[in-house]
């Protein structure tokens, strides 16, 4: 059953308002991410290469808990390697990046739509 004329500018509405949300989207989630520093890589190998010789001293002793640290020091030290400073990060609570101005959600401009029509069909 093909979609009648109003159906399908409303669908074409949604697509292109789903096109550019997600343009913004990622343009406003790649933005603030920042580089890991040379030191952070650095304590971050370092962390790794402890971790895995305390992995492999485990597992040749077999001692499950210094291989079980092991691990978790190598898998701490990639994690700080890779992760950027702090201060690139955007928090929760808004800090740490410039702060968005408030949109309103997708569907909430849908919702809004929705009203408009509905109120204009009843006059």
């Amino acid at each position: 059953m093909p979609l009648s004329e109003q159906e399908q500018r409303l669908l074409d509405e949604m697509e292109r308002s789903l096109y550019h949300s997600e343009a913004d989207d990622v343009t406003t989630v790649g933005a603030p991410r920042g580089r890991a520093s040379f030191t952070a890589i650095l304590l971050g190998s370092i962390a790794g290469v402890l971790g895995l010789g305390l992995l492999l001293t485990g597992v040749i002793a077999q001692q499950p808990v210094v291989g079980v640290l092991g691990f978790a020091l190598m898998f701490g030290g990639a994690v700080f390697a890779i992760t950027p400073p702090l201060r690139f990060r955007v928090l929760p609570s808004g800090r740490g990046a410039a702060p968005r101005a408030e949109r309103s959600s997708f569907m909430d401009s849908l919702n809004d739509r929705w009203d408009r029509r509905t109120d204009e069909r009843d006059r």
